[in-house]
């Protein structure tokens, strides 16, 4: 029993290896020549002739290993130890809770096996039996008589009869035991947010809201498309036959665009009908973003923009309107003259 106790502890409660400071893992390494404290290895310090100290690697060694059965096959000594820790515990007959502490048994195999090898083994019966006379023999020479309507007595602090009498209730003549040791269990994974406030929640509906802003905006602006393709009648029927033939399967022909007596091609006013801002312009302003075919929404920021670096350097030149508004040189000439007709700008 004192071989398979040192293998019943918790992990965590060897040594580490004294080759590389590693968590030791079944089978390991035991110098039999060096002590009294334990020198042990992992495998691989062990295969690599690890010294240290005294210690030589030649010396004798034992493989350390609990991965044997001890009361019937099936059932290794590091199983048996668990079994036992569990049902200490868990208490005797929850065997739902020592199998989930177990991992590796069922419920009814934990029940069978503690039931066969540890209550009905005539061997740890009779051990039990001599265990329990020699401690009630211990309690008789030490025990304090009273009746049961008597106030307990109270044994002497950092008694023996104090260590043993811990966690004894009088009024329920019973030692108190946990009744679920995984009670709480369901509580432990719970994340409680500390800032969970009406900001973080307000933040979390204005996300939602601009996205679907963005998705709307993205709709309008395919539905633009569209209607620019609409307004232009030649456009439309290439567009609608390049469509027919791309569903036919048929490459669609290479469309022949008509360009003006100056080389550029020719395109008709944009329609501002139902798009964004257009309620913000007046009347020359419209005139203005139908011919350079720029939609209110870019006209309005590209015009702030002048205005404040107007303002802020107290003049305006072309060069600095081109290099403030990235878009098509002659449009930002034609945005920077009407600006300077109008009066919202002044040359530099």
């Amino acid at each position: 029993m004192d071989r398979l106790a040192s293998f019943g502890n918790d992990p965590f409660d060897k040594p580490p290896c004294r080759g590389c400071s590693s968590l030791l893992t079944e089978p390991y390494i035991k110098c039999a020549e060096c002590g009294p404290s334990p020198f042990l290895l992992c495998l691989q310090c062990f295969t690599k002739g690890f010294e240290y100290k005294k210690h030589e690697s030649d010396h004798k060694y034992e493989i350390m290993t609990s991965d044997f059965p001890v009361l019937e096959s099936g059932w290794t000594a590091q199983e048996e130890m668990a079994l036992l820790e569990a049902v200490m515990d868990c208490g005797f007959g929850n065997w739902q809770d020592v199998a989930y502490q177990m991992r590796t048994k069922t419920k009814e195999e934990c029940e069978s096996h503690y039931m066969k090898n540890f209550i009905h083994n005539p061997l740890f019966s009779s051990t039990l039996l001599s265990l329990r006379k020699t401690k009630d023999s211990r309690f008789a020479e030490g025990a304090i008589p009273f009746k049961p309507t008597d106030d307990p007595p109270r044994p002497t602090f950092d008694s023996v009869l104090s260590r043993d009498m811990a966690g004894y209730m009088p009024a329920r003549a019973d030692f108190m035991e946990e009744f679920d040791n995984y009670a709480e269990w369901d509580l432990k994974d719970i994340d409680f947010v500390d800032d969970d406030s009406d900001i973080l929640r307000g933040a979390k509906v204005y996300e939602r809201a601009k996205r679907l802003r963005e998705e709307e905006r993205r709709k309008r602006t395919m539905l633009c498309d569209v209607l620019q393709y609409i307004q232009d009648g030649r456009a439309c029927q290439q567009w609608l036959s390049k469509q027919a033939s791309i569903d036919a399967g048929i490459t669609p022909a290479v469309t022949t665009i008509t360009v003006s007596a100056t080389g550029r091609r020719s395109a008709p006013p944009l329609n501002l009908t139902g798009l964004p801002g257009t309620e913000k312009l007046n009347e020359r302003e419209k005139e203005l973003c139908q011919i350079v075919r720029l939609v209110p929404g870019a006209y309005l920021e590209y015009k702030q923009a002048l205005l404040n670096e107007c303002r802020r350097q107290g003049g305006l030149r072309l060069a600095q309107a081109r290099a403030l508004i990235k878009i098509d040189v002659n449009k930002t000439r034609k945005i920077y003259d009407f600006l300077i007709k109008e009066g919202y700008i002044t040359k530099a």
